[in-house]
């Protein structure tokens, strides 16, 4: 019998898989940021192989936010289904879900799991010296993308002096802290119960990030 080291060295690796393009890069990083922005469904919950991205299920209490994801995943060649339910007497509510059909859950949940990891490495890993002209244009794209996710489906918590964002996902928090960094405008991060809640101040501030979180016509660089 083989010793174990050498039946190790003579296993194949596993190369990783290519880097994302940017325009791609930066669909699947916005998508990965909504769904961030959420609690799980319920019907999730009890699935064990839902995994970060909830088995292709997201649940969105605004129509603006069901609709962005809708539009990024039809530039990704990802079908989804939209199911509108409505609610409440008195109060009532809309609840948007989107599911990706099960044939095509396995390549959606690596597609975003590759535009997050990548993407998130991107707005905190720099300054990268010598940086190519496409990194400079993209990475305040990423940091715009991971605000306007934040603006569409977070918990926005609005005060007299500030605009502020509650998110359960630490990541993406500390992403968001990046990113506004990245647009020139200083965030403030804070605990809360369960939650960490991310701030900008009203006034300039407040209007440079959602004038950079506004949509536009995407360009390719």
């Amino acid at each position: 019998m083989a010793p174990e080291s050498t039946t190790l060295l003579d296993r194949p690796r596993r190369s990783p898989p290519p880097p994302l393009d940017w325009l791609t890069l930066a669909d699947a990083f916005e998508v990965a940021c909504l769904v961030r922005c959420t609690p799980p469904p319920a019907t999730d919950t009890r699935r064990v192989d839902a995994g970060t991205y909830r088995g292709g299920i997201a649940e969105f209490n605004r129509q603006d936010a069901a609709h962005r994801m809708r539009q990024l995943l039809q530039r990704l060649d990802v079908p989804v289904e939209h199911e509108l339910t409505t609610g409440g007497l008195r109060r009532r509510y809309e609840l948007h879900r989107l599911s990706v059909p099960r044939e095509h859950r396995s390549a959606y949940a690596a597609l975003l799991e590759a535009g997050w990891r990548q993407g998130r490495r991107e707005l905190l890993g720099g300054p990268f010296p010598g940086a190519s002209t496409a990194r400079r244009v993209w990475r305040p794209r990423l940091a715009a993308a991971a605000w306007r996710a934040a603006l569409l489906a977070g918990g926005r918590h609005v005060r007299r002096h500030s605009l502020g964002i509650r998110l359960a996902d630490r990541d993406l928090a500390a992403v968001l802290i990046r990113s506004a960094a990245l647009l020139e405008v200083p965030a403030v991060l804070r605990p809360g119960s369960g939650c960490f809640l991310v701030s900008v101040a009203n006034g300039a501030h407040r209007a440079r990030i959602t004038e950079s979180a506004a949509l536009a016509p995407a360009a390719a660089c």
